[in-house]
C-alpha cells in the first residue's frame, strides 16, 4: 500500500466537540457581560487553539490582559464540562477498526490543549493504539506550522508520502500541504467542502468508510523517486 499511516485532526474530523466548546464559551462570556453566540457559529471560530478562540469571539479593542482573563475562564469551565455533548462521529470507529486491521500506524495531530487532547483520547479513543497524540503543549507550534507532522514522521520513521492527513479545515489542509502529506478534507466536521477545496485538499470524503478507496492508491515512479528521509529529532 501506498500509505503506512493516518494522521486525524480531532475536534470536527474524530469527535464532534462543537457544542461543549461552544456552551463553555458562551457561559464565559455570559459571566463577562459579552454577547453570546449561536453554537453554529463556533464552527467558524474553533480550529485554531483556545487562544485564537478567544480572540475570535471578543471585540478587537479587547486589552490583552482582559482577553487572557477571559481565556482562563474558558478553560475553566471547559475543565469542568468537556464531555457532556462530545461524541465520536458515526462510521469513525470502523474506521479505526479497518486500519488498525490493515496495520497502519494512528496519530492525532490538534490544536487542542494538550491535557484536553488526551482527555478525550482516554475517554474515547483508548480502543484503538495510536501512537502519538500531539495537542497544544507549549513546545510543539500550533497548526499549520510543520514542526507537529515533522515530529510524527520522525516519531514513526516514515516519509511525508506514506501518510494521510485527514481534517476538516484549511489550517489541516494547509497543515498537510507544507510537509507533502496527502491532505483529505471531510466534510462531517466543522466547515464547508469549499474551504477545504480552496485549501488545496488531494481528496475530499463526506463519510468515514470512504477513506478506505484512498488507501488502495500506489505510489506514483515520481513520488517514490523523491520520497525525502524522514526527519531526525
Amino acid at each position: 500500500m501506498r500509505f503506512k499511516a493516518v494522521i486525524f485532526d480531532m475536534d470536527g474530523t474524530l469527535l464532534d466537540t462543537l457544542e461543549d466548546i461552544a456552551l463553555a464559551m458562551n457561559h464565559t462570556l455570559a459571566r463577562h457581560g459579552l454577547p453570546l453566540y449561536p453554537i453554529a457559529a463556533y464552527r467558524h471560530f474553533v480550529g485554531s487553539g483556545a487562544s485564537e478562540l478567544t480572540r475570535r469571539v471578543l471585540p478587537p479593542d479587547t486589552p490583552e490582559t482582559i482577553r487572557q482573563h477571559i481565556l482562563a475562564d474558558f478553560l475553566a469551565r471547559y475543565r469542568e464540562t468537556w464531555n457532556i455533548h462530545t461524541r465520536l462521529y458515526p462510521g469513525i470507529p470502523e474506521l479505526l477498526d479497518l486500519l488498525i486491521a490493515r496495520g497502519l500506524h494512528l496519530a492525532v495531530l490538534t490544536n487542542k490543549p494538550q491535557e484536553f487532547a488526551e482527555r478525550c483520547m482516554a475517554a474515547y479513543l483508548a480502543h484503538w493504539p495510536f501512537q502519538l497524540v500531539l495537542g497544544l503543549d507549549g513546545v510543539t507550534p500550533p497548526k499549520p506550522h510543520p514542526a507537529g507532522p515533522q515530529r510524527i514522521m520522525s516519531h514513526l520513521g516514515l516519509p511525508a508520502t506514506a501518510f494521510l492527513y485527514l481534517g476538516d479545515t484549511d489550517v489541516d489542509m494547509s497543515t498537510a500541504r507544507e510537509v507533502g502529506m496527502f491532505a483529505v478534507g471531510v466534510t462531517w466536521g466543522f466547515r464547508p467542502e469549499a474551504e477545504l477545496v480552496a485549501a488545496g485538499a488531494n481528496a475530499i470524503i463526506h463519510h468515514p468508510h470512504e477513506a478506505a478507496s484512498l488507501l488502495e492508491a500506489p505510489l506514483l515512479p515520481s513520488e517514490e523517486a523523491n520520497t525525502p528521509a524522514p526527519p531526525q529529532e
